[in-house]
């Protein structure tokens, strides 16, 4: 419990939701600029199995090694950022039930991060668990998309609420 409470109380800081914000947006843009440099699709934007394997058959070797690369690196500290900037905007704007709000969040950093992993395991043919796939991409979408409307709903109601305290 002790270890939950000091992430949250890291993650609330304005200093640390301003990091947050500022990785989440540098890689939000690098990965458009790697797709673009290195002609590649991820396989990231493909529940169906099947499309992912079609995917797979028609990239290169090269196009394979730096998706594992951008799998790898880009794709691991994405959820990092913006878990803590999602869930640290739950945790600030909602104190009350901000712990609630935040599981979106979390869960779908951890899902990422575990479809992360089965990308690496077909891009290095270690293993077939594309399969999973089907569940866990529309998982991650969904989640979040939940874990936005939240923290757009903190941000507004954070706004709503220095305003009124201005008039």
């Amino acid at each position: 419990m002790a270890i939950l409470q000091s992430v949250r109380s890291l993650i609330i800081k304005t200093n640390v939701l301003w990091i947050s914000f500022g990785a989440t947006l540098l890689l939000t843009l690098l990965f458009p600029l790697a797709a673009a440099y290195w002609d590649l699709t991820f396989m990231d934007d493909f529940a169906s199995p099947a499309k992912v394997w079609e995917l797979l058959e028609q990239m290169s070797r090269q196009q394979k090694i730096v998706h594992l690369w951008i799998t790898a690196t880009l794709d691991v500290a994405y959820p990092f950022a913006y878990g803590s900037l999602l869930a640290g905007a739950a945790l600030r704007c909602f104190r009350k039930y901000g712990i609630y709000l935040a599981l979106p969040a979390f869960f779908t950093a951890l899902v990422d991060l575990i479809e992360g992993v089965v990308q690496v395991m077909a891009l290095t043919e270690t293993a077939d668990l594309l399969g999973l796939k089907a569940y866990i991409t529309p998982l991650k979408f969904g989640m979040f998309t939940i874990a936005v409307t939240i923290a757009f709903a903190g941000w507004i109601k954070w706004l709503f609420l220095k305003l009124k305290t201005q008039h």
